[in-house]
């Protein structure tokens, strides 16, 4: 009896033995498919799969209508709400009286709040790289800024043609009557809607990582399935990555709304990691969203506009151009576009641009003009590559189901 109960004893260890050996096995050939699976959607790019790209982009995008559709036709309340009030509105603008000079000024507000809080979303969500709008277009437009209210002496450029172009006002003004805090007053708002529309970026992944907590089924992003292994390795965590991944985590979870708001304030490429841990901890959304706000639109925003107007300032920008000309061989080759450069952007400031006044061109905005073009190029190529591999998903997990059902 007694060895009849050994041998079963150890063929239950033998079968579990074998059973764990199997989910093991079965683990790491999953894995195994995956990565190959994701090696394979990354090489469906334009540049590759030229036809592939394409058709895959134009399905994914018949496929995000249709569920955009159906969205809305679910909310149909909201959306009948919302055509009523766009009718009213729309009466309202069209309509003679006196109140047409509040329309105007609100129309022009809401398109200018509309326009850099949308360049604030590009920045944020990228979907996959990220259109740097900051570096193209809320900083050079500060430092124009700057640098005409230290030519002219004041900030109450003419409305219009400002904000399109700055114009120095007519009134005589004193030498050094201009102050930093006027300057900061001045592109506020631009600045303020800019972050706000970069929070606005900041929701995709803590709406990704708290749906797929709530629902337990499998997220479908990479990031987050990152975010879960890092959790499960975070004790044997030594790269410096990795370390500053889960000090983040570590932030944003044990303080709360205080640690968000330090991580949204500070320029920090990890905080996506910060709104998928809000997700996946279910941190309320007011909470997350209420200190990315605060942290982006209001103490971040204020440091980098400082910075820009500082590094812009008159004093500033003329001794990194006299710094320029000390450079051994080169310095006065490249110190003479510089001087060129800055002593047009003067020049355009006194006259209007009706006035007859030549304007040339400068190399330095020729370039800056390109790196836009280019720049918002790769930026549309990248949304179509991403959609495309979107697709490709689609189907790798279509395949997946097909396979568990036989």
């Amino acid at each position: 009896m007694a060895e009849n109960g050994t041998d079963c004893d150890q063929r239950r260890i033998g079968m579990i033995k074998e059973q764990h050996n199997g989910n093991f096995t079965d683990s790491s050939l999953l894995s195994e498919r995956k990565r190959r699976d994701r090696e394979e959607r990354l090489n469906i790019v334009l540049w590759r799969q030229p036809l592939v790209t394409l058709q895959y982009f134009f399905l994914e995008t018949l496929i995000n209508l249709k569920e955009w559709t159906i969205k809305l036709w679910h909310r149909r309340s909201i959306l009948v709400s919302f055509l009523l009030t766009l009718a009213v509105l729309t009466a309202t603008y069209y309509i003679e009286g006196t109140h047409q000079q509040y329309v105007r000024y609100m129309e022009k507000k809401f398109f200018w709040c509309a326009y850099w809080v949308g360049l604030g979303i590009l920045s944020s969500v990228g979907l996959g790289t990220g259109l740097h709008t900051f570096l193209l277009y809320l900083g050079p437009h500060i430092a124009s800024v700057t640098l005409a209210a230290y030519e002219c002496n004041s900030v109450n450029f003419p409305e219009p043609p400002y904000p399109d172009q700055i114009i120095c006002p007519d009134e005589e003004t004193t030498e050094g009557s201009i102050s930093l805090w006027a300057i900061i007053s001045k592109v506020r708002l631009e600045a303020c809607m800019w972050g706000a529309g970069t929070a606005i970026g900041e929701l995709p992944p803590y709406f990704m990582a708290r749906a797929a907590r709530l629902s337990g089924a499998e997220p479908d992003d990479e990031e987050y399935q990152e975010f879960e292994e890092m959790l499960e390795h975070a004790e044997t965590a030594q790269d410096f990555a990795s370390r500053a991944k889960l000090a983040v985590q570590n932030l944003v979870q044990k303080v709360g709304f205080f640690g968000i708001l330090a991580c949204a304030s500070i320029p920090n490429p990890l905080f996506d990691l910060a709104g998928i841990t809000c997700g996946h901890f279910l941190v309320p959304f007011w909470t997350f969203f209420g200190a990315t706000l605060i942290g982006k639109a209001v103490i971040k925003m204020h440091i980098q506009k400082l910075f820009v107007i500082i590094t812009f300032s008159k004093h500033i920008v003329e001794q990194m151009v006299s710094l320029i000309g000390a450079i051994p061989s080169i310095g006065p080759s490249l110190q003479k576009p510089f001087q060129e450069y800055l002593e047009a952007q003067r020049i355009k400031l006194h006259h209007r641009s009706d006035s007859g006044v030549p304007q040339g061109e400068n190399w330095l905005s020729w370039m800056f003009e390109k790196l836009v073009i280019v720049m918002v190029c790769y930026f549309i190529l990248s949304i179509i590559n991403s959609m495309a591999q979107s697709y490709a998903k689609r189907l790798q997990q279509k395949m997946y189901s097909e396979e568990k059902t036989k």
